[in-house]
C-alpha cells in the first residue's frame, strides 16, 4: 500500500513485517523473505511493450493478470503492429544494463507467447558522450557541466540544436566548446536574411544550384536515416551558400530548404514557414523528393588526398571511371609535389567523391 522509501536503502517490502517474517519451507524454522525482488528494472525492461498497449499498463510492473491481458487477441494485434521497436538509441554503457535486461525480459515474453518477435529492437544506434571543454566527462563533482538554459538564453534553442548535431559524428565522443556555438547561430541568421531574396515570381535558379538542391535533398534524407546529422547540416550550409549567390530565390526552393532544415532548427523554420502564408505546421508538410535525372546533369568536385590529408581537388564528370580519376589525381600539381620521390603503394577511389593516394 505504501511505496515510500524505507530510509535504509531497502525495498518498501522490507517495511512490511507480515511479508518479511515467515517460515522456512524445508525445516519450518524462522526465516525472512528476500525483499529486493522488483527493482526499477521491472518497469523499464518492458516499457517498450507497455507503450504499445495503453496508458493503464505504463506505470505498473507486469503481473500475471496483465500478462493474460497482453495475450488477448486485441493486444496481440497491436503488438504485432508496433513490435519490434524500429531503433534503439542509447549510450554504450547501456549494453550491460538496460539493453541486455530488456532483451532478457522480451525473450521470456516471447517464450510464453506474449510477443511474436524474438528480439525487442530491430536496430541499435549508440550515441557518443558530449564531454566537457576540458575533455573529461561532465560531472557536478568536476564543476564542468553546461546549463542548457543559459545557452538557450544567449544563443537560442535552435542554435544549440544545430551545434549539437554539427559538432561531430553522432556515435563518437566530442568535447563541448561554447565558442563554437556562434557558427550555428550565424548560419541561422543567414537563413533568416535569405528570405529577403525570396521572390514568388522567380521560377528557377541556375542549373548548378538546381542540381545541388536535389543532391542536398538526397543527402539530408539519407543522413538523417543513418544518424549522420553533422554531414546533413554541412550539406545544408553548402546549399545556403549557393542560394545566397543567386540574385533571387524562388519561393518553392526556399520552402524546400526550410523543410530540410526543420528537423534541426524547428523554431526558426516554423516562423519563416508561417511568414510565407502557411497556416499548418511545417512539420506536417510532405518531405521533399529528389530527382536523379537533375542530379546527374552536374559535374562533381573530386577531393585529392595524400595519406588521408587533403592536398587539392579537381572537377570531373559524374560517373567518371576510376582509372581516369587516378590519372588526374596523380597529375594534379598540388599533389604531384607530395608524390615526387615517394613510392605510391595504392590509390583508393571513392566514385564521384575523392581519390586517396597512399605513399
Amino acid at each position: 500500500k505504501s511505496y515510500e522509501p524505507t530510509g535504509t536503502g531497502e525495498s518498501p517490502l522490507a517495511a512490511i513485517p507480515s511479508f518479511v517474517e515467515t517460515k522456512c519451507p524445508k525445516c519450518g524454522g524462522p526465516a525472512k523473505r528476500e525483499t529486493n525482488t522488483m527493482p526499477q528494472w521491472a518497469g523499464s525492461c518492458w516499457y517498450h511493450i507497455a507503450y504499445c498497449i495503453g496508458e493503464k499498463h505504463k506505470t505498473q510492473a507486469p503481473n500475471s493478470k496483465q500478462f493474460t491481458n497482453l495475450k488477448s487477441q486485441k493486444s496481440k494485434k497491436v503488438l504485432r503492429q508496433w513490435l519490434p521497436v524500429d531503433i534503439y538509441v542509447g549510450g554504450a554503457e547501456h549494453a550491460t544494463r538496460h539493453l541486455i535486461y530488456a532483451r532478457f525480459w522480451h525473450k521470456f515474453l516471447f517464450d510464453i507467447k506474449v510477443v511474436d518477435a524474438p528480439e525487442p529492437f530491430a536496430r541499435l544506434q549508440n550515441v557518443g558522450l558530449i564531454l566537457a571543454s576540458d575533455g573529461r566527462k561532465m560531472s557536478k563533482r568536476f564543476g564542468n557541466t553546461i546549463n542548457p538554459d543559459e545557452i538557450v538564453a544567449k544563443f537560442g534553442a535552435d542554435s544549440l540544436r544545430v551545434y549539437e548535431m554539427f559538432m561531430g559524428p553522432f556515435n563518437q565522443a566530442i568535447a563541448w566548446n561554447t565558442d563554437s556555438l556562434i557558427g550555428g547561430r550565424r548560419f541561422l541568421e543567414r537563413v533568416w536574411r535569405l528570405k529577403l531574396k525570396v521572390n514568388s515570381q522567380k521560377l528557377r535558379v541556375s542549373d548548378s544550384t538546381e542540381s545541388l538542391l536535389h543532391q542536398t535533398i538526397k543527402k539530408v534524407g539519407e543522413d538523417i536515416e543513418q544518424f549522420r546529422f553533422n554531414t546533413a547540416i554541412s550539406a545544408l550550409m553548402i546549399l545556403q551558400n549557393a542560394l545566397e549567390k543567386e540574385d533571387q530565390v524562388p519561393t518553392e526552393i526556399f520552402e524546400i530548404f526550410l523543410k530540410l532544415l526543420s528537423p534541426f532548427a524547428p523554431h526558426i523554420t516554423e516562423e519563416l514557414w508561417s511568414q510565407n502564408g502557411h497556416t499548418r505546421s511545417i512539420h506536417e508538410a510532405p518531405w521533399p523528393q529528389f530527382e536523379l535525372s537533375v542530379i546527374a546533369k552536374s559535374g562533381v568536385v573530386i577531393v585529392v588526398q595524400i595519406n588521408g590529408k587533403t592536398r587539392g581537388s579537381f572537377e570531373a564528370e559524374r560517373g567518371e571511371t576510376e582509372e581516369v580519376l587516378k590519372q588526374r589525381a596523380v597529375a594534379l600539381p598540388t599533389a604531384a609535389k607530395w608524390i615526387a620521390g615517394a613510392e605510391v603503394r595504392k590509390i583508393i577511389v571513392v566514385p564521384d567523391r575523392l581519390v586517396n593516394i597512399v605513399l
